[in-house]
């Protein structure tokens, strides 16, 4: 399977919007407002909306101030909510759509809803999962990786260097003694002393900081190429680094070139629903308008696609 989303333009304006410094969700009556405000304020702790991200919106609309005020086209700014498709790479099917908040975070916790209401209405669990770097966060692929379903996605990784110097990729892993080697053979370690008090050793959650010893390093012949602004060199590793090595593992198989082909099917998809069935703004308001719009197009893409493979008997001519 394949997954991905696509941002549709909501029915607000910016002329009909307030700032996030005078936005206040608490002043809102839900007794005295229209159905799309209600939707919203229903929302605010559900993780495909309001719950999605901390960080509140630029602006907020009144009319529907469930979408989100984006610029992620590169060009003016809108309203818009994000169409998610979970998508057979077989047939170029749509399994199960979700609307969501235009952010990343939403975009990718929707892909953990559609995968498990799938696999509770069909029966379906997808040996893969082809989608894009944004998908390749350590959380979702621990959680793809712990439900056995290979993540065929590129990692979303920010340890790489642009200066030249040695990047995380270039020291080896040592798990069975939870250390890193370097390239001059020296371990960097997260604790260098056994404690006694187990609360206070390593979790195995969150973000773990390794570090070499300042006397080796700064005796190190390679110091300019690895930490030349430092005293000493340090790595962090994620919680779900071991997942994110998996798809590294993977994005070298010649399967997984085949994976990257596979996905254009879903993003040829999104242009069929814009351009063919012209979904490029919504008629409908809050989070039940846009999934409802979303399903209705998401039905009528897969009707179109069951009329191709099983094309109508031909009359027999008339003599």
């Amino acid at each position: 399977m394949a997954v991905d989303a696509s941002l549709i333009e909501a029915d607000a304006n910016k002329q009909n919007s307030t700032p996030k410094e005078d936005w206040d969700a608490s002043q809102i009556d839900p007794t005295d407002a229209p159905r799309a405000v209600r939707e919203y304020l229903e929302t605010l702790d559900e993780a495909d909306f309001g719950a999605a991200s901390e960080v509140q919106p630029k602006f907020t609309s009144h009319s529907d101030p469930a979408s989100q005020w984006t610029a992620a086209r590169k060009g003016p700014a809108f309203f818009g909510y994000s169409d998610n498709y979970l998508i057979d790479t077989d047939h170029g099917v749509i399994v199960d759509v979700e609307a969501t908040r235009s952010i990343r975070q939403a975009e990718v916790g929707s892909t953990r809803t559609m995968l498990e209401r799938v696999k509770a209405k069909f029966d379906l669990h997808p040996e893969r999962l082809i989608a894009e770097t944004a998908y390749g966060t350590g959380p979702m692929l621990g959680w793809l990786v712990d439900r056995k379903i290979a993540p065929h996605i590129p990692v979303f990784d920010k340890s790489g260097r642009n200066d030249g110097t040695w990047t995380r990729a270039d020291f080896e892993w040592d798990a069975e003694n939870n250390q890193y080697i370097c390239p001059e053979g020296q371990t960097l370690k997260q604790f260098r002393r056994n404690y006694s008090d187990s609360n206070r050793g390593p979790t195995g959650e969150g973000v773990a900081k390794y570090r070499g010893l300042k006397n080796i390093c700064q005796a190190c012949p390679s110091k300019a190429r690895c930490f030349p602004n430092m005293d000493f060199r340090s790595i962090t590793r994620e919680e779900h680094e071991d997942a994110g090595q998996v798809a590294r593992d993977i994005a070298k198989t010649d399967q997984y070139v085949i994976s990257m082909k596979l996905r254009k099917k879903v993003e040829m998809l999104f242009a069929h629903l814009k351009r063919v069935l012209g979904l490029g703004r919504l008629r409908l308001r809050g989070p039940c308008g846009a999934n409802d719009e979303f399903l209705l197009a998401a039905t009528a893409q897969n009707l179109r696609k069951l009329a191709k493979i099983f094309p109508a008997p031909q009359q027999p001519r008339k003599a």
